[in-house]
């Protein structure tokens, strides 16, 4: 057998062992070695195997998966040339997100670099340097096993939080096996043990007296909620933070944040909080004490100092009024959003965000797309169900790759799985939809697409009151047939009016559908300013 397989097939068995249970391939020549091994893999059922063609799409449907489940992460494997540059959107989230992503990119070898050797650049095992652990090596040569190296380095440890790896393979010729030669997956290199030890952090006790919110941004996790109930401070909690809900949980936070925030003196920060300004001023303020929760040393955190601990404890509870009079204000203001929003005379991304809460279960997953669609959620949903997995890419906020990191959530989960998205958002990744009939057929995915027809996030912003460059350079509508679109990919899809919204989304059938609701932008910075 050729030096190549059987250098991919330890690579395999080693990360197999130590629990990769998904490796997404792009087709690629260079890349056939792991391309055989991956195949027998998954014929021999030690892994899920997922083809895409668009490399792009890949790595964002790796990084999908990390995010549902961090630690199992996807590897993401390519060939050489410009198929790695397409691998740099979804490694930039992955750093900023601090999501678990291993990238195997195949290489020819050293000698050919420098050459007019086809698809072959002399940057390729440093382009991610900047951003990601990175290894570039001879896999039949090399001493050790540097690809479970990148794997702990993925998964994160005492000195760094997860994030992206990157493995550069130089495979010689012969890339296929001999001819009539069965591959198979060789037993695994010992040891197979990677976890590296989480740092520990100083616990800090808080005395009771300040006044407190705690704000749970993306990723904060229960804990977040915990603390507030225990303590008595507002609890504002951003749909993704995995802890919006419990007695503390502020409802419509952004509409009364600005009334309220200049009586705040300290501020408990988990998570990566991004989606409101309100939110931000607030952390920028310098007479605020803010107190970050973090997981790692070099966690990200605000633009100015701010006290960095592990967890939280409080001895006590405050006095409730501080939290009776903020949820007293959240509630009614929320139900005044409700009236304007049911009063506009027109269909918007606030109205379907409303139908995808409410139908959000604690079964389900649900990935929100970025822009508004993240935002309306914000803004309308009450209390998320605890059980339930809601993420979004908050880690560069970019709408790029949603489709394909919705398919990671619902490969990785396990459950009937719902991404809301705007329109633009689903047109930035359509190729998402180019998934291999064996492997759709097995996903229970709905994507709820609000279609305006544009950037409406700009509506809401300073840009619409330019409306000489508004709608070319920012709005920028391109009249995209979705349904048919959706039909050359092989996917159902159904447009709906409001009023059947809920009716569709009762359910999320097998198979992956896109549910398209029309809406509107027009006047939409009028409604928001009315809110």
């Amino acid at each position: 057998m050729s030096s190549s397989i059987e250098a991919a097939g330890r690579l395999i068995a080693d990360l197999v062992a130590a629990g990769v249970r998904d490796v997404v391939l792009s087709p690629g020549s260079r890349s056939a070695p792991i391309a055989y091994v991956v195949a027998a893999a998954e014929r021999d059922g030690r892994l899920r195997l997922h083809v895409r063609h668009d490399e792009r799409s890949a790595a964002f449907l790796g990084l999908g998966i990390g995010r549902a489940d961090p630690e199992h992460p996807a590897v993401v494997v390519t060939t050489s040339g410009s198929a790695v540059a397409n691998l740099v959107p979804a490694a930039m989230e992955a750093h900023h997100g601090s999501v678990p992503l291993l990238l195997v990119t195949a290489d020819r070898p050293v000698r050919l670099r420098g050459t007019w050797a086809n698809q072959t650049s002399d940057s390729q095992g440093k382009l991610l340097a900047s951003i990601a652990y990175c290894a570039d090596i001879d896999p039949v040569t090399t001493d050790g096993t540097p690809w479970l190296d990148a794997l702990a380095a993925a998964k994160g440890g005492t000195d760094r939080r997860p994030g992206p790896a990157h493995l550069n393979v130089c495979f010689d010729v012969p890339l296929q096996p001999p001819p009539h030669h069965r591959v198979m997956l060789p037993p695994p290199t010992p040891p197979t043990d990677v976890h590296w030890p989480l740092p520990e952090l100083a616990v800090a006790e808080l005395g009771l007296g300040p006044r407190t919110v705690v704000v749970a941004g993306d990723g904060a996790g229960p804990e977040a909620s915990a603390l507030a109930e225990l303590a008595r401070w507002p609890l504002l909690a951003e749909p993704t933070s995995g802890a919006r809900f419990g007695a503390a949980r502020v409802d419509a936070y952004r509409l009364i944040l600005p009334s309220l925030a200049d009586r705040v003196e300290r501020v408990v920060v988990y998570g990566r909080p991004t989606l409101s300004r309100p939110v931000t001023s607030l952390l920028d303020d310098e007479r605020v004490q803010v107190v970050q929760v973090v997981r790692h040393p070099d966690d990200l955190g605000p633009g100015r100092a701010a006290v960095r601990v592990g967890a939280v404890t409080v001895a006590g509870s405050d006095d409730p009024a501080w939290l009776y009079e903020w949820a007293e204000a959240g509630l009614t203001r929320a139900m005044d959003a409700i009236e304007a929003i049911d009063a506009w005379p027109v269909v918007t991304g606030l109205h379907v965000a409303q139908a995808v809460a409410a139908a959000t279960t604690p079964a389900s997953a649900l990935f929100v797309g970025s822009s508004n669609a993240v935002r309306d959620l914000d803004l309308v949903a009450t209390e998320l169900p605890s059980d339930a997995l809601i993420v979004a890419n908050r880690g560069l906020a970019g709408i790029d790759g949603a489709i394909s990191t919705a398919v990671g959530v619902a490969i990785a989960s396990g459950r009937p799985t719902r991404a809301y998205l705007g329109d633009l958002t689903l047109l930035h990744d359509i190729n998402g939809l180019a998934i291999p009939a064996i492997e759709r057929d097995r996903l229970h995915l709905q994507i709820v697409v609000a279609n305006d027809d544009g950037g409406g996030i700009f509506a809401t912003l300073e840009h619409a009151g330019h409306p000489e460059a508004f709608e070319r350079v920012f709005a920028t509508p391109v009249g995209a047939d979705l349904a048919s679109l959706c039909a050359g990919y092989g996917v159902l899809h159904q447009k709906v009016q409001l009023a059947d919204l809920p009716g569709a989304l009762a359910d999320i059938p097998l198979g992956v559908t896109v549910v398209e609701v029309a809406t509107s932008r027009t006047n939409l910075a009028r409604l928001h300013a009315g809110l």
